[in-house]
């Protein structure tokens, strides 16, 4: 790693928030909000130092998502669950504001439909994963299917699954299946060229009420509440358990969950894109390299273009 890439992860204390395979997960043990003031080789770690180091960051993303075009071999899928208000669609926008719109393709999963409800519940998200040199975000993602469904497990009804005909047959050795498929289906991704990264973003429940009053407050904003984000709300305990077992039984070596404070939106923005920058610096992409023979047709085709009238 360059000495400048690790300043950067040791700023963002990125290891800190990596959930690492095999472990169980208590919330209770993540921050969510950051603490600022962390000082590494003279950079202090706050909201007006990640501004800048966020703008550098998206400059960095885009060459890299050049190169990622140019190598067409790997594609990246970037996923996000939270509570709502955490701030997934701030993030989106700003992470990729200096990226090309024609590399990155944004998918927002809301409840099934009945054509998808027909199909296996993975079948519609691997219609929006994205192409070899490409970028997608998954905004809510496949994992909706062991947190809204755990949390209301009468919803897994309308899948109509062989041999569940009522609540009481949604027992645990289902859900340990269901994260079984979840990883199996995540490692041949990762397999075939797909480089997953996957962001929790912690809110705590008095900075959603923050936020839901100003959803109310702001007449701008008025549009964004709905009576559901108050009724979820109600179920807060249940989510933070749903959360966490999801978080314990699917970060994995090749698809790691990081769990990033979000009451600080400006702090959850600069992780998920210096967390991505970093891992496209593993990949160490180049630009393809020509032949001999290749430059000398260029050379060759130069002079045309000087001799044109």
């Amino acid at each position: 790693m360059k000495k400048k890439d690790k300043q950067v992860e040791e700023l963002l204390e990125l290891k800190k928030f990596l959930v690492k395979p095999g472990k169980k997960v208590s919330l209770k043990d993540y921050d969510t909000d950051f603490k600022a003031g962390k000082k590494v080789a003279g950079y202090i770690m706050d909201k007006k130092f990640s501004q800048q180091l966020l703008a550098t960051g998206i400059e960095r993303l885009a060459e890299m998502q050049d190169k990622l075009y140019a190598h067409n071999e790997y594609s990246v899928l970037i996923i996000l669950q939270a509570m709502d208000t955490a701030g997934k669609d701030g993030a989106i926008r700003h992470v990729c504001s200096g990226l090309n719109p024609q590399g990155v393709k944004v998918a927002s999963f809301k409840a099934p439909n009945s054509a998808e409800l027909d199909h296996d519940y993975l079948w519609r998200h691997y219609k929006e994963l994205p192409e070899r040199g490409q970028i997608g975000i998954f905004n809510r993602s496949h994992y909706e299917n062991v947190i809204v469904t755990k949390v209301h497990p009468e919803f897994i009804l309308n899948e109509r699954l062989p041999g569940i005909d009522s609540v009481k047959d949604i027992n645990n050795r289902f859900w340990e299946k269901r994260y079984e498929q979840i990883n199996n289906f995540e490692r041949t991704l990762a397999e075939n060229g797909t480089v997953i990264l996957k962001f929790f973003l912690h809110l705590s429940k008095d900075e959603q009420k923050r936020r839901l009053i100003s959803r109310i407050d702001d007449d701008s904003k008025n549009w964004k509440f709905s009576s559901a984000d108050m009724k979820e709300r109600g179920f807060w305990n249940e989510y933070q358990e749903a959360f966490e077992d999801m978080l314990s039984n699917t970060s994995t070596d090749y698809a790691p969950w990081y769990v990033l404070p979000a009451d600080d939106k400006w702090f959850t923005r600069v992780a998920i894109a210096g967390t991505i920058y970093l891992e496209f610096e593993h990949l160490n992409f180049k630009y393809p390299q020509v032949s001999a023979e290749q430059k000398k047709n260029l050379q060759e085709i130069k002079k045309q273009l000087l001799g044109e009238k």
